[in-house]
């Protein structure tokens, strides 16, 4: 059965489809269960898997003298199973990684998951690898039919999860890797009695049975979910004790009454009289905080939606009310507002009309009816768009405090990135404000400053870009748990200062940046040792250039940007001795920093990708696997031979780093683009995955140094070219950006399509197909050191530093073609 057999390429095309789907659910899963970073070592483990499948086929060649329909048979069923058993085993023993640091069960635990997590992976690269080495030269059909499945799990991650959860996502994944196991032995069961053959009958009945139990259960659980009746219980996600929704849930007599799912988010509502939140209210207000329900987006982050309208006159008593006794009667744009207190509290304060920014649908869905009320508009798009489309001023715009209270050193949001707290993302609101309008922003107060400084910095960067004065056009307010900052389109006069000053004293707020602001004058209400927010906020404006503040200051509290968009991070490597002495000693995941999660998973990742690319070559020095990586060829030996490994080392390890590392920070750069982390990871994977599929069907016809040429000068290029096709289109409705998306990355994705296939026709014009399941395994183990390696350089440099190391791997793998050439054909002396 040769790879165009259509049973072979049907089933790899399920097969890749289920475990794309499952990736990306994977991710999807790990955001709700964990954290954010949990969700980012998902890429990393399928590609383990992937890599891990090259180097075993690579000492066990599987494929040589079997029926690859019947191996794709049991690889499927494989893979099925392995979907469902990982899910359970990681839902039913949950990894803590608070405990960690001095818990070594914790590690093994830990490690157990990820080989759990990376087993559907491998049975899925082994599908590939099995059929890449039993038809080399069908190697674009392979790589085509393997695209374009997970081209279409990755729509299925997009459509499916809001009818069926994220648990739902598992077991169709697995169900679809069962059916591509029945398509493989239903076909061996009709051609073995017409053959005569009965040995391998038995075998294909049990496995069919196997798959149809599997199949069976998802056709189940999938029927009672579409139905919206509740489905087996043991399927049910279980949550991190440490997430908000599990400290909710403590509260007593607390319910949920809302939970939906859609691509990108979970949302909950909890109900129970012990949910109190007014984020920076005033203690000198001491009347009873409003009845609250808490609305939680993937299990944390718990914000109010109030249930009764008593006691509203605290709403005054919040420290964004001093803007709208600045502007009585104002036109207010709300980003973000989450469970809508702020969309109250702008209506109490005068507020003549209020536009409500809410990217997320199911938010509106459960805060109720808050978002019709009469004065309330609802925009149900991200805040970056609107701002670019509207052609609308306002006198207020807010960014209301959604995030809870996090400790800057736990890192466990240092990962995420944030569009909304972005250099250009103020300056977009500062361009949207009347002549005389307020930028408001509200963060949490950390000491030493960090989180709030590092706001403080992005304000003034904004400004100063937009062409204004820090010193006259900004105001700093602090509560005991709070930092407002004021953001005025022109400078702040006297009588606006008039107003801003009884207001704080009234509220025992202090001001920690105003013009001609005394140091004996911002520490009177809420006492500390030392003004050290005065001095920080003073000290950071008053340094030109500040590049020697930012870099001397303990923490990482440089304005991000667009190309940099982790508003969380704050690690810097002076940290590294504090961190080591508090390991095992605070309740901080991973010893405090979340940087350091990224540099443990890089050394992690090159240990194991240097274990799956050495293993088959020491086997081979054994003599065990001379035939797999030598060829047949009696005459490559010796010099000739280690040469022509090393040249297929570099050029398909170069392939993995290169697509990788091009393929992440365009996920991570559409993310502002496309408004949501889930749509720019399916448009931007959907697209590259698809069109390289086209690229690997014609990659015979188009010269190999040809494609990586192209390919290396285009990336050159696209850190310049996404902000300016972005400034054009942002404010297009989500629909066109789509549409825009897709157009914009398909040549790069046909062309990122070719250089792998174009390298197996590359070992079979040398005569070394026996490279080539060591060649999937290079390619493979990679991708896992690049996906490390892209989320630890963007943080520390930006994306367009990892784009245009994806050029230099490229460039290096046409090196590699060009001095294998030089050296096997060698220029004759004249």
């Amino acid at each position: 059965m040769t790879v165009r057999s259509p049973y072979a390429l049907s089933s790899l095309f399920l097969l890749s489809t289920s475990a794309l789907a499952f990736e990306i659910s994977l991710t999807r899963l790990f955001s709700v269960a964990q954290y954010y970073h949990f969700a980012f070592m998902i890429v990393s483990l399928a590609l383990l898997g992937y890599g891990a499948s090259g180097t075993f086929l690579a000492v066990f060649p599987v494929a040589r003298g079997k029926n690859v329909v019947d191996t794709l048979g049991w690889l499927s069923a494989g893979q099925a199973a392995a979907i469902l058993g990982a899910y359970l085993f990681v839902n039913g023993y949950p990894f803590d990684s608070f405990s960690i640091a001095w818990d070594a069960k914790q590690a093994v635990l830990l490690t157990g998951q990820f080989l759990a997590l990376a087993l559907p992976f491998f049975f899925n690269g082994l599908g590939v690898g099995v059929l890449l080495e039993a038809s080399p030269s069908g190697a674009g059909n392979t790589y085509a039919a393997n695209l374009l499945g997970s081209a279409l799990g990755c729509l299925l991650a997009l459509i499916a999860p809001s009818r069926l959860g994220v648990e739902g996502m598992i077991t169709l994944c697995s169900g679809l890797a069962a059916f591509s196991a029945l398509i493989c032995f239903i076909r061996i069961q009709k051609a073995e009695p017409q053959t005569g053959a009965k040995k391998g009958f038995l075998p294909a009945l049990a496995g069919t049975t196997v798959s149809m139990l599997l199949l069976g259960l998802a056709c189940l659980d999938l029927g009672l979910r579409s139905t919206g009746r509740n489905s087996f219980s043991w399927l049910e996600l279980n949550i991190s004790p440490y997430k908000g929704l599990s400290y909710a849930l403590q509260y007593p007599g607390a319910e949920i009454i809302f939970r939906k799912w859609n691509a990108f988010s979970r949302v909950d509502v909890v109900r129970s009289a012990g949910i109190r939140s007014l984020p920076g209210l005033s203690y000198r207000c001491l009347g009873q905080i409003p009845t609250q329900d808490g609305l939680l987006v993937d299990g944390d982050e718990l914000t109010p939606i109030l249930r009764s309208e008593e006691n509203l006159d605290l709403y005054t008593c919040l420290p964004g009310a001093v803007a709208f006794q600045l502007r009585p009667q104002a036109d207010v744009l709300l980003i973000e507002p989450r469970g809508g207190l702020d969309i109250l509290a702008a209506l109490h304060l005068g507020a003549w009309r209020v536009t409500a920014v809410e990217a997320n649908p199911l938010i509106a869905e459960a805060a109720g009816s808050v978002y019709s009320l009469p004065d309330v508009l609802t925009i149900s798009e991200t805040e970056r768009s609107f701002l670019r489309r509207t052609q609308e001023k306002f006198d207020i715009i807010q960014y209301a405090l959604t995030a809870s209270y996090h400790p800057v050193r736990s890192g466990t949001y240092s990962l995420a990135e944030d569009y909304r707290y972005t250099v250009e993302s103020f300056m977009d609101a500062l361009e949207q404000l009347k002549p005389g309008g307020i930028l408001v922003v509200t963060r949490w107060l950390q000491n030493p400053p960090s989180e709030d400084l590092k706001t403080f910095a992005l304000a003034v960067t904004a400004l100063e870009k937009t062409g204004g004065d820090p010193a006259l056009q900004i105001i700093a307010l602090r509560g005991y748990n709070t930092v407002t900052i004021l953001v005025k389109e022109q400078p702040f006069t006297e009588q606006e200062m008039e107003i801003i000053q009884p207001f704080i004293a009234e509220r025992a707020f202090d001001l920690i940046y105003a013009l001609g602001l005394k140091e004996e004058e911002s520490n009177i209400y809420n006492i500390l040792p030392e003004p050290v927010y005065y001095r920080a906020f003073h000290d950071l404006v008053n340094t030109q250039p500040r590049r020697p503040f930012y870099k001397t200051y303990p923490y990482e509290v440089s304005p991000p940007t667009d190309d940099r968009p982790f508003f969380g991070h704050f690690f810097k490597w002076s940290q590294i001795k504090q961190v080591m002495v508090e390991l095992g000693k605070t309740m901080q995941p991973f010893g405090g920093a979340g940087y350091l999660v990224v540099v443990g998973l890089l050394g992690l990742a090159v240990v194991l990708a240097g274990a799956i690319i050495v293993m088959p070559l020491v086997l081979a020095r054994g003599g065990r696997l001379k035939s797999s990586l030598q060829g047949e060829q009696p005459q490559k030996t010796g010099r000739l031979q280690s040469s022509l490994q090393l040249s297929t080392l570099i050029y398909f390890g170069m392939l993995g780093l290169a697509y990788l590392l091009v393929e992440i920070p365009l996920m991570q750069r559409f993310i502002l683009f496309l408004g949501q982390p889930a749509y720019a990871m399916m448009c931007v994977l959907f697209t590259l995955l698809f069109f390289s599929a086209l690229g690997s069907q014609v990659s015979g016809r188009v010269p190999l140094k040809f494609t990586l040429a192209v390919l290396s000068l285009l990336l050159v290029f696209v850190p310049s070219l996404l902000p300016l096709l972005f400034t054009a289109t942002l404010a297009f409705p989500l629909a066109v950006r789509l549409v825009v998306t897709i157009l914009a990355l398909a040549p790069l994705g046909f062309l990122m399509g070719m250089p792998f296939p174009g390298g197996i026709g590359w070992l079979i014009r040398r005569g070394d197909e026996g490279l080539i399941p060591w060649a999937w395994g290079i390619n493979g183990a990679a991708s896992v050191v690049a996906a490390v390696l892209a989320a630890l350089l963007s943080i520390s440099f930006g994306f367009s530093w990892v784009f245009r190391l994806g050029a230099l791997c490229y460039g290096t793998a046409l090196l590699t073609v060009l001095a294998d050439a030089h050296r096997r054909f060698p220029r004759p002396h004249l």
